[in-house]
């Protein structure tokens, strides 16, 4: 049995799935505690085992935001600043008495459809997160790229692409890197837009369904997102050229997203064409928890 979790910062879901024809047996999911390393601990340790208690051989992996630095194992570049610096894996292992796999949750995510998802019959799949927070995991023929530096993908933390306007150059991320793409096209991202241009603070939701209502307002906004979107694709597209962008988190299920995106994406690519699907994750909000138990192959 292999056991996948996937720690967020508002949930913790664990999954088990048949070794054999990679079938759910059984699903968890549990809030997050807030802010407290130790109570966050034990509660995926708790989850684990729990969904692990009637299984004689089993192997666990775990998505989560961040990654492990490579020589001290200490999380780096997490939008969870309880986790930040931490030890995770090594404080996991102590309490568990076993080996964890732990990869970034877009990794996960991209792992996942590339192994039975929206990416199965691709040789190159780039699969980002636009939830809470930006991020993206690579896969080559079905093998996570990560790189020396456990980076590959962390592409949400490079600055916007094309000239920045005044909002773009004046906003922060949480680490203090100005004009950084996560902090424009995640979900927050588009509501601080919204609040910016409006003065009121409301949902991504109610952005979406305003602007499908033709709201003026809320037109505008999304017209810079979708540009925002493309702008901030072109930079992996001109890298990587991968073969299919897979698209998961809150953010992804703008529909509208896969048809203004491949329209506005060739201004600020090194082409005249674009010819990459851009596809929503087959897997929905399942997939980072199956990537994460797809780490052990």
């Amino acid at each position: 049995m292999k056991i996948g979790i996937d720690w967020g910062g508002t949930k913790i879901e664990a999954i088990a799935i048949d070794d054999n024809d990679g079938s759910e047996l059984n699903r968890i999911r549990i809030d997050s505690p807030k802010d407290d390393y130790e109570q966050i601990l034990n509660a995926v340790v708790n989850l684990i085992s729990e969904i692990s208690k009637e299984a004689d051989k089993f192997t666990v992996g775990i998505g989560m935001p961040g990654s492990l630095h490579p020589d001290t194992g200490l999380v780096q570049v997490s939008n969870s600043k309880a986790l930040e610096n931490r030890p995770v894996r090594n404080d996991l292992e102590k309490q568990l008495g076993y080996e964890i796999k732990i990869a970034n949750d877009a990794d996960c995510l991209a792992l996942s459809e590339a192994i039975d998802g929206a990416g199965k019959d691709y040789k190159s799949i780039f699969a980002v997160i636009l939830g809470t927070g930006v991020g993206a995991g690579y896969v080559v023929n079905k093998e996570l790229v990560e790189g020396p530096n456990k980076l590959t993908g962390e592409w949400g933390q490079n600055p916007i692409p094309g000239p920045m306007d005044d909002y773009e150059r004046s906003t922060k991320r949480h680490c203090g890197r100005i004009g950084a793409i996560e902090v424009f096209i995640s979900g927050p991202g588009l509501e601080n837009d919204y609040e910016y241009r409006s003065g009121n603070q409301i949902s991504s939701r109610e952005i979406i369904n305003l602007y499908r209502g033709k709201d003026d307002l809320a037109t505008e906004v999304m017209d810079t997102y979708f540009e925002r979107t493309a702008r901030s694709f072109s930079s992996f597209v001109n890298i990587l050229d991968p073969d299919v962008i897979v698209c998961g988190g809150g953010m992804s299920d703008v529909d509208e997203i896969y048809e203004e995106v491949p329209k506005r994406i060739i201004p600020y690519i090194a082409s005249n064409f674009f010819l990459t699907p851009v596809v929503k994750a087959k897997h929905g909000s399942s997939s980072g928890v199956r990537g994460a138990a797809y780490l052990w192959q």
